[in-house]
This record gives structure tokens, C-alpha cells and sequence, in this order.
């Protein structure tokens, strides 16, 4: 592992990735449309970005111009694409990306190194909570991850808690790898079947899609609710289908590990520019080593911010923190600005919240306009409307609408048949 560039001093890393920069730049000049396009429009010499300061005469990369123009990305022949992927659709229209042979490969040394970070050795047995199916690049991406690291797959695909369970007596897997809220609805399964899951063969769950922890690197809500209920190793992780990249904690999880012979970071203000490190900002990201359908200098719209500094684990590779939120879900709630994460939290802390959605759009005054439908799990002997706004307000300072509704009306809502992810969060807002 010594070998390995995460565990190089940070100039070297530097250097290290500034070198397939060069052959990234010089790819995109040779094969795509789209970035031939732009460096001749705004008169880029692709030969003065020797530095990664220097990516900032480069504009950005955004969602839109993926959607308008997807077929231009593409940099070989549409022949030599062997699998189609698709984004969730999160902030808007899914957009389809197209994976060589080679790609698969980047994947699989992607995700080999990702499930090394979070311990996985050969012979573990991980079971899979994702679906392969659907056209989602993360589920093809951890079978071949795990293959190529040599640890045993089972592929169960998501939800029916009575098949995790079965599986998990049948085949005793080590590891978890799912969305982190459905592990609290395996311990209710559990519980309620008379299943004892603190001494069933699991040790580690890794977490796709939604966090674990603070800023500061403490568990959140949710994640203390894990713990304390089923004392296993938790590991976050942040991916994306634009990135072909992870970000997986170390045991440590003083957050998650950039590879960087895979992708380039930066952290962006407010004003387009990088921010120091530690600052938040929007991720940026510039991929390495994609054939198919390579991008530079991508807004991913999450947010986050860079740790540099050398982990525990022995890599100096830097690290991003938990994601603040999504940039375009900023909410500006009566004079406060907050991310919906902000608003889980108080929910996922409520004891007598059985699920919940959070719905924000415009109102008659231009402002947003934030409202809670949630299910009770029990009827508390006090005003749950009353309690739960005196909760926001102490966390938060401000309190959304808040309307009581049938639990299986909210879970409708949060498990709908055509989403990979649990739907918290809907912006009727109009976008300007």
C-alpha cells in the first residue's frame, strides 16, 4: 500500500495528478465535440493549464450543457459504448452516460479502492442493498469493485427486509452496503420478528446516499440512531454517476478519500473562485482517465468542503467533508438560510416521527415557503405541531408549517416505484 499514490507526500500527489491533467486536457481536444467547441470559443490554449490553479480559465461544466448536448461528450464511437448508465435525475432531467470497456475497468479499480479505505479485504462477504438494474452505475460499479478486490458478493437488491434477513442467516455476510435509513427498518423488522441482529454475522455497513456525520466528523442523527441500536462500523460515502468516483472513509472517518489518479476536486465560492481549504463551497470536478465520456470542470451542485492533512490511516490524499447540502436546495426560511439536512436532523431526532417530507416552494411574498407533512408513529400526550416547532426553533432558530398526515400517505411519497433514493425533499420552487 506504501506504494500506492494516497500515501505520497501532497506536492507529489499534486504533481501526480497534474500529469494526467495534461493527458485529459489533450484527450478532450482530440475527441469531443463539446470541449473542442469551447476551447475554440473562448480561445483556450489547452497547453497553458500546466498547474490545477490554472483550471480557472476554464469555465465550468454544468448539468444543462450535459442535457442539451449529451451525444458531443461522448469521445469514441457510440460502438464501443458497452454499458448505458443513467443519473438519478436529482436536480432535473436524468442524463445518460455511455461506459467503454475501459471504463468498467476505471470503475472496478474505483471501487476496490474504496471498499480497501473502508476495510474490506479478500474473502469478506458484502452484501448489496442496490439495485443493478435500472440502468444505476453505482450497483454495477460495487459488483465489479468487489470482484476485482476479491471479496464475495451477495446481490439482494434493495428493501424486503425479510429477504436481507434470510440472506443474512443463509450466507453470513460481514458487510452492509445500503441507503443508511433502511438499516433503521431492518433493526424495526428485527425487533419485531424476534431477530437477534446484534449477533448476526454483520461488522460493517458502508452508507450510499444519504450521511452519517456532522461537519465536525461526529455521527449525526441518524447515524447515533444506528449505533446505539446495532453497535457496527459505520462508513459514509459520496459518489456521483458524472465523477465515475467515490469518496469512502477510512476507519477513522475523518471524511471520505479522494483517489486521485481518478478525478480532481475543487471547492468553489460564491464567486466562482476556489475557496481556501476547510472553507465550504460547491464541489468541482474534473475526471481522469474516462474514455467515453470524460468532463472538466464539472458543478456537481453539492456542497462540502477540502481537508488536507495527513489521516491516521496513513494517506495524505485530501479528504471532503459530509455534504452541507445541495446548492440549488438552499432554502432561505424567514430570514434564515439553511440546506434540508439542517431540517432531518430535528425530524430524524423526533422519537415519535414515523416519516416525513419536506416540500418547499414559493409564496405570495417572493420567499420560500417551507412545509413538514410527516406521519406519527404514536400519538404523544402533548401537541406534536407545537413540540416539533419549538424543536426547529431551538436548532435552527426558525420554524417551517408543519401538517400531520397518514403515515403510508407520507411513505407513498418517500418510496415511489421510480426513484433509487428516498424522496425527503421536493422544491416546487420556479427556478429563475
Amino acid at each position: 500500500m506504501a506504494t500506492d499514490i494516497e500515501f505520497r507526500p501532497p506536492d507529489e500527489i499534486k504533481a501526480f495528478q497534474e500529469g494526467l491533467l495534461h493527458q485529459a486536457l489533450a484527450y478532450l481536444k482530440d475527441n469531443s465535440k463539446y470541449y473542442q467547441r469551447m476551447f475554440s470559443s473562448y480561445g483556450i490554449d489547452i497547453g497553458r493549464i500546466r498547474h490545477i490553479e490554472d483550471l480557472v480559465k476554464i469555465p465550468f461544466t454544468e448539468k444543462k450543457d450535459l442535457q442539451l448536448f449529451g451525444d458531443e461528450f461522448l469521445c469514441c464511437p457510440k460502438s464501443r459504448i458497452i454499458d448505458f448508465v443513467t443519473t438519478s435525475g436529482t436536480l432535473g432531467e436524468p442524463v445518460t452516460f455511455g461506459c467503454t470497456e475501459k471504463d468498467l475497468q476505471r470503475l472496478a479499480l474505483n471501487e476496490k479502492k474504496s471498499f480497501e479505505c473502508a476495510g474490506v479485504r479478500p474473502g469478506d462477504r458484502v452484501q448489496l442493498m442496490t439495485t443493478l438494474d435500472k440502468r444505476f452505475m453505482a450497483g454495477m460499479a460495487y459488483f465489479l469493485g468487489l470482484r476485482e478486490l476479491g471479496a464475495g458478493v451477495i446481490r439482494v437488491g434493495n428493501g424486503i427486509p425479510e429477504l436481507q434477513w434470510d440472506t443474512i442467516r443463509r450466507l453470513e455476510p460481514d458487510t452492509i452496503m445500503c441507503v443508511p435509513s433502511f438499516i433503521l427498518r431492518l433493526i424495526q423488522y428485527a425487533e419485531e420478528h424476534g431477530i437477534d441482529y446484534r449477533s448476526s454475522s454483520i461488522r460493517r455497513i458502508i452508507g450510499i446516499g444519504e450521511g452519517l456525520r456532522d461537519q465536525d466528523f461526529n455521527l449525526n442523527l441518524l447515524g447515533r440512531k444506528i449505533k446505539e441500536k446495532w453497535d457496527v462500523d459505520l462508513f459514509a460515502t459520496y459518489s456521483s454517476t458524472e465523477m465515475g468516483a467515490t469518496f469512502s472513509e477510512c476507519p477513522y472517518g475523518q471524511g471520505g478519500h479522494v483517489h486521485p489518479e481518478l478525478i480532481i476536486v475543487e471547492i468553489i465560492g460564491e464567486d466562482d473562485m476556489p475557496v481556501p481549504d476547510g472553507e465550504t463551497g460547491e464541489i468541482v470536478v474534473t475526471t481522469l482517465g474516462v474514455e467515453g465520456m470524460p468532463l472538466l470542470r464539472f458543478r456537481t451542485g453539492d456542497m462540502a468542503a477540502k481537508r488536507t492533512g495527513h489521516c491516521r490511516c496513513g494517506r495524505w490524499s485530501y479528504r471532503l467533508t459530509p455534504l452541507v447540502g445541495r446548492k440549488n436546495n438552499m432554502i432561505k426560511l424567514k430570514g434564515t438560510t439553511l440546506y434540508p439536512p439542517a431540517v432531518n436532523d430535528v425530524l430524524d431526532n423526533t422519537e415519535y416521527v414515523e416519516n416525513y417530507v419536506v416540500i418547499v416552494q414559493d409564496s405570495e411574498a417572493g420567499t420560500d415557503d417551507v412545509v413538514v407533512r410527516l406521519g406519527l408513529k404514536y400519538t404523544p400526550p402533548f401537541d406534536p405541531v407545537k413540540d416539533l416547532k419549538d424543536r426547529f426553533r431551538s436548532r435552527i432558530r426558525v420554524a417551517p408549517r408543519i401538517e400531520v398526515c397518514p403515515v403510508p400517505e407520507i411513505a407513498a411519497i418517500n418510496y415511489p416505484a421510480t426513484s433509487r433514493k428516498p424522496v425527503k425533499f421536493i422544491d416546487n420552487r420556479k427556478k429563475q
